[in-house]
Formats: structure tokens, C-alpha cells, sequence
């Protein structure tokens, strides 16, 4: 499992022409699932970000969590951090898990986060065509892999 983890003022998702979540200041999570993942990934990786502190204190040192300063999170579901560029120009997905394995990954990966903070958690649809807007703060972007734990 792989996740971009962007700090943001806020952050959408649009889909069809229409709002279907927003989010103020918070975290802004692009989740990619690979064939290989498990509830044991969603539970390290839902952790891992809940608990990140990369928000500034009063001095202005990245030593808050996104619950300690009351923040939101948005999930959008990527297959694409999966793609392989190693051959040719096209990107290959092999690696991206198919639907049945992804979407109860997913959704446990939202649930999980629900379960473990107090943040008010806003979502994507899995598979439709977003289109994603974002306010970067910092810029902050963290990329973690669940199958590379640095």
C-alpha cells in the first residue's frame, strides 16, 4: 500500500461538475493498493499518517498531528502510485490490485482512520473520474509505502 500525503489548507473532490467532499485544513491522502496488501497494511499505514507530525507548533517547528490541531482528512483512492515505468513509454499497472481486492481495502482503510482519531474523515468514490484540487501548505508531501517502511 502506498500513500502521497500532502499537508493542505483544503482540499476537493469534484465529480460530474459536482462537489462531493471538501475538506479545510488537514491532510490530503492519495492511497494506492497493490495486489499483495492486507488488513495488516491498512492498519500499519492508517496509524503511521493519523500520528505524522508535520503541522507547526506555536514556534513554527513541524511537532503537531493533524488531531492536534484539529484537522481533516480526505482519502482519494490512486492505482496509478502503483505504475511501473521501468520499459517503454506507456506506464504498466500490473501491480495495482483489481477492484475486488482494492475496494474492501479501501473502505477499510477509511474505516480504520474513523476508528483510531477523532478527525472528521471526507473520501472520494473508488474508480470514478475525479478531479482533485488542493491548497499545498508548506509545500509538505510525504510519500509511504507499506512494503518499504523508511
Amino acid at each position: 500500500m502506498r500513500a502521497v500525503v500532502q499537508r493542505v489548507k483544503q482540499a476537493s473532490v469534484r465529480i460530474n461538475h459536482q462537489t462531493h467532499a471538501e475538506i479545510r485544513q488537514g491532510l490530503l491522502i492519495l492511497l494506492g493498493i497493490e495486489s499483495k496488501d492486507s488488513l495488516e497494511d491498512v492498519q500499519w499505514l492508517a496509524a503511521k499518517i493519523i500520528h505524522l507530525r508535520i503541522f507547526n507548533d506555536a514556534q513554527g517547528v513541524m511537532n503537531l498531528s493533524a488531531e492536534e490541531i484539529n484537522g481533516q482528512c480526505l482519502v482519494v483512492s490512486q492505482f496509478t502510485l502503483h505504475a511501473s515505468t521501468k520499459k517503454g513509454k506507456r506506464p504498466s499497472y500490473v501491480k495495482a490490485a483489481p477492484p475486488e481486492i482494492a475496494i474492501p481495502l479501501y473502505d477499510a482503510f477509511i474505516q480504520t482512520l474513523k476508528e483510531i482519531s477523532t478527525l472528521t474523515i471526507q473520501s472520494g468514490v473508488f474508480g470514478a473520474d475525479m478531479q482533485v484540487a488542493l491548497i499545498n501548505d508548506g509545500p509538505v508531501t510525504l510519500i509511504i509505502d507499506t512494503k518499504n517502511k523508511e
